[in-house]
């Protein structure tokens, strides 16, 4: 098991490596394989990678991401102008289904409301508008409305499990109340984590993801 200062190294490292950000504002503090971002990064994009950075590194069971978001003058937009840049996003998306996304905006932070079928329409529109010049923040508030039967929900899920590449999925169990769906159990990393939650949620009716799952590299390196 990595040391404190050894994962340290390696989270510094690997934020170096990340070509999307510039780490020198960015400090880098673990305890008990739990690292904490804090200092300030240009955009929201920004802090999401530096985020997505640390989990990449192996030994990282946890992250609190402190980070500040200072735009620089030139990015600096009124929430009119975000707004108006939101709206078109999400209508030149292919992705997201016309008029069933609407979008607020205050002091920077956008939050996105509406019913869609499926959660990659709901990521879709995520994704359309979080790195437009001037957004601090995205609250996703969009609801998904498909429906399927629990065991349905379920065998998809597994399904997805097994086709996966980046997961091994042996020590995960699925659970599934109606359409909320919890994962417990085990895995290696936080990738593994999220590519478990990320199957979750491709289910279509999943209208929550609880993910219960504990990272313990060190028990499968023993097995």
């Amino acid at each position: 098991m990595k040391t404190s200062q050894e994962l340290q190294k390696d989270v510094r490292e690997e934020l170096q490596w990340e070509p999307s950000i510039a780490p020198g504002g960015i400090r880098v503090a673990v305890e008990g394989g739990v690292v904490t971002l804090s200092g300030h990064v240009q955009s929201y994009l920004q802090r999401m990678n530096a985020e997505k950075a640390v989990k990449r590194v192996k030994g990282v069971h946890g992250i609190a991401n402190d980070l500040e978001i200072r735009l620089p003058s030139s990015h600096e937009r009124d929430d009119t102008e975000i707004a108006e840049a939101a709206l078109h996003a999400l209508t030149w998306h292919t992705t997201v289904p016309e008029n069933k996304v609407r979008v607020t905006v205050s002091r920077g932070w956008v939050t996105l409301e509406g019913e869609v079928e499926w959660y990659y329409q709901r990521d879709a529109a995520f994704r359309a508008v979080h790195s437009l010049t001037g957004v601090k923040g995205v609250v996703n508030r969009i609801e998904i409305r498909a429906r399927l039967s629990p065991t349905d929900i379920q065998h998809r899920i597994e399904e997805r499990f097994r086709r996966s590449a980046e997961l091994d999925a042996k020590g995960v169990k699925v659970e599934v109340d109606g359409s909320r769906v919890t994962l417990k159990g085990s895995v290696t990393s936080l990738d593994e984590c999220d590519e478990a939650e990320w199957a979750a949620w491709s289910a279509p009716g999943v209208e929550r993801v609880t993910n219960e799952l504990k990272v313990t590299p060190e028990l499968f390196e023993l097995v």
